[in-house]
């Protein structure tokens, strides 16, 4: 029990030293021993864990969109409204995007046309976004003449587009920023002023999406 809670701390620790170094540099300036400085470990630990840098960017994509579902499951469960869920959780990922390297690199890395195989968190939130839309197509919240594969859309790039804009500026994703995307997006989107009126004041999440590795 001792060295499987030893092995899945370096684990975890190598996950997030990489993730910090493709956040920061991308993929192609990797670098094997920034990462095993970063994580505190050895080289042959990397190797064990993941031995190429394929291995090492799936790793990280994965514990970004486990995270990400697990902060879409926290807001989901507190939210009166599925329009409301839906602002909570973008928010709260865009604002991880500025607070955990591992969701940054995370959206960088599905972002990246360079990777085969890749953009799991991004097909994943896609997926998350049209099937809420849907589900509040069908409740009535959503405007009847907004399609749910145009909001989808919208959503997601948006969501993604802060995400590249962030990487150059960092101002561009604060509290203030965020909340004015849903200030003039939410009233387009809902049927009624009653779900549009729902606060899109974003909620920081309570633990770091990608803190928890398994």
């Amino acid at each position: 029990m001792v060295k499987q809670a030893r092995a899945a701390r370096t684990r975890q620790a190598l996950v997030r030293a990489a993730a910090e170094v493709f956040a920061a540099e991308g993929t192609a300036a990797w670098s094997r021993p920034a990462i095993i400085e970063r994580g505190g470990g050895c080289s042959g630990a990397l190797n064990c864990h993941c031995a190429s840098k394929h291995d090492l960017a799936a790793e990280v994509e994965r514990a970004a969109a486990d995270g990400a579902q697990r902060l879409a499951e926290r807001c989901r469960s507190r939210a009166d409204t599925l329009l409301q869920s839906l602002v909570h959780t973008a928010c709260g990922l865009l604002l991880a995007v500025v607070a955990d390297p591992v969701i940054r690199a995370g959206f960088r890395l599905s972002g990246d046309p360079s990777r085969k195989g890749g953009s799991r968190l991004l097909r994943w939130w896609q997926a998350w976004v049209h099937e809420l839309v849907v589900q509040a197509q069908r409740e009535g919240e959503l405007a009847r003449d907004v399609p749910a594969d145009v909001a989808t859309t919208v959503i997601v790039a948006a969501t993604a587009g802060f995400e590249v804009m962030g990487a150059a500026d960092r101002d561009v994703l604060s509290v203030e920023r965020v909340t004015q995307l849903w200030t003039f997006v939410l009233p387009r989107l809902a049927s009624s002023p009653d779900h549009a009126s729902t606060s899109p004041q974003p909620q920081t999440p309570l633990e770091q999406p990608g803190d928890q590795v398994h």
